[in-house]
This record gives C-alpha cells, sequence and structure tokens, in this order.
C-alpha cells in the first residue's frame, strides 16, 4: 500500500472543489479520511455490492462527503485487493458526529445484519486523517 498511497492521494484533486474556489467567507479546512478494508476471504464482491447498494447513500445521508472509491489490484498478500476510498467531511468533530449517527442507523443496522449473516465480510479497517496541503492543485467536480 505504500506505492499506492501517493498515487490515491494524487487521485484527490479530481474529487471535489477546492477552498480557493469557494466565493463564500472562508471556512475551516476539510478534514479527508482515508479508508482501507480488507475484505474476508471471498467476500470482496459482498463488500463492494455493500458500499455499491447501501453505504454511499447512508454516507450522504448522515453528512459524509463521498470524495472517491477503488480496488486495490491483487497482490501476494490481499489476493482479493481491497477497497479504498475518501470521505471528506467540515471538521474531525463533525466526522465523529456522522459515524456516531450512522453507526446508529437502523436501516444501516440491518444492511450489515443482511450482508453479515455468513459471516463478516471485512477483517481489518484502516483509516487516515488528512489535510488539504497550501500547495495543492484545487479540487475539480466529482464525476
Amino acid at each position: 500500500m505504500r506505492l499506492a498511497l501517493p498515487a490515491l492521494l494524487a487521485l484527490l484533486p479530481l474529487a471535489a472543489p477546492a477552498r480557493a474556489q469557494t466565493a463564500a467567507a472562508p471556512a475551516a479546512a476539510p478534514v479527508y479520511e482515508l479508508r482501507i478494508y480488507t475484505p474476508a476471504p471471498g467476500k470482496a464482491d459482498a463488500l463492494n455490492a455493500r458500499f455499491r447498494n447501501h453505504t454511499l447513500t447512508l454516507f450522504a445521508r448522515h453528512g459524509m462527503r463521498n470524495v472517491a472509491y477503488w480496488n486495490e489490484l491483487p497482490r501476494a498478500d490481499a489476493p482479493d485487493g481491497r477497497v479504498v476510498y475518501i470521505l471528506a467531511y467540515p471538521s474531525r468533530e463533525a466526522r465523529e458526529a456522522d459515524w456516531k449517527a450512522f453507526g446508529a442507523d437502523p436501516e444501516w443496522q440491518k444492511v450489515v445484519a443482511e450482508s453479515e449473516a455468513n459471516g463478516k465480510i471485512v477483517t481489518k479497517v484502516e483509516s487516515i486523517f488528512l489535510t488539504m496541503t497550501d500547495y495543492s492543485p484545487p479540487l475539480a467536480g466529482a464525476r
């Protein structure tokens, strides 16, 4: 993942408007969260389906901004690859509140129960918090 992280971060400029492009009064810098999910063996398709069919919509409902999602190419220690994505929040405090509300959402709890009826679909979650540098190119609009 060491080599993939710089490549993923280089793609951030394609994801959303930059602070400098905002006409309103300057706001606090958004906080980005890079999340990496290792699927349980044979569960990569189920994990991607859960994101595709449920999670992104629920994230947005709870104030999380979906920036981008990737599937890591398979490798020896992760034969199914991993799901890598970036969310954005107005602040770290907003992030904490958003995740608390998301985790308590009855619809999310139902999705988890149904998608994990035959066992966990994720074995490991990594989270890295980021802020934009002052020299980063402006983020482009979402696709």
